[in-house]
């Protein structure tokens, strides 16, 4: 059995990969093993059994990863260019510009300020601070899908061991925060933007709720 930190491929469609005792859905093919035309779909995906009753750290780990499914959820059975449909406008938000944000948040929270990693933004820059949204153009969902299950595997490694009130200093703001108070941050972001993406699907294709997928 892996590690719970470990990342373990599933076999069958769709392909996912075990986080803890949770399943994250990983598209079925990155850019680099598809044939020319191959077409590529989001994975359907089954959100993880909540616990009822549980400590602290179950619950807040619990619903943290009830969010992430949530959000591929939302993904599921949409081809690249339905992913990157602008489709409640005037918004420019789009499902594959939250996944790709998301990813950036995961690292931002878990890895660079908690665990202090010395390491750069996916893909927002100085110059282009919500390129994780918008630069969409040349953008793979395929890959940015695989690196969203890889960056919320490596937040969990980054608290493997810690305690809730282990606390940093955030580089930027310079003020005291604990893990605690990001498990409740990352699951306040992916609420949001989960209600987000249920305007995007539903402007798509029709598809609302959870009708579509277990959880």
């Amino acid at each position: 059995m892996a590690p719970n930190n470990a990342l373990e491929w599933k076999g069958g469609t769709p392909a996912t990969v075990v986080i803890g005792n949770r399943a994250c859905a990983l598209p079925r093919h990155l850019a680099s093993e598809r044939m020319p035309g191959m077409p590529w779909t989001a994975p359907e995906v089954t959100r993880p059994a909540m616990p009822r009753v549980a400590d602290e750290r179950t619950m807040l780990e619990a619903w943290l990863d009830v969010h992430r499914q949530t959000l591929l959820m939302k993904c599921a059975g949409l081809s690249a260019e339905q992913l990157k449909q602008r489709s409640v406008a005037p918004s420019t938000l789009t499902l594959h510009g939250l996944v790709r944000h998301m990813a950036e948040v995961e690292r931002e929270w878990f890895r660079i300020s908690f665990a202090g990693q010395d390491i750069h933004s996916l893909y927002s820059t100085e110059v282009w601070p919500t390129a994780d949204f918008d630069d969409l153009e040349s953008a793979d969902p395929a890959t940015d899908f695989a690196t969203f299950a890889e960056e919320v595997r490596l937040a969990r490694a980054a608290t493997v061991g810690r305690s809730l009130d282990d606390t940093f200093v955030h580089p930027q703001r310079g003020v005291a925060i604990n893990l605690r108070w990001v498990y409740v941050h990352m699951i306040e972001e992916y609420a949001r933007h989960n209600g987000h993406a249920d305007l995007l699907r539903e402007r798509i294709d029709g598809v609302t709720g959870a009708r579509w997928a277990g959880g």
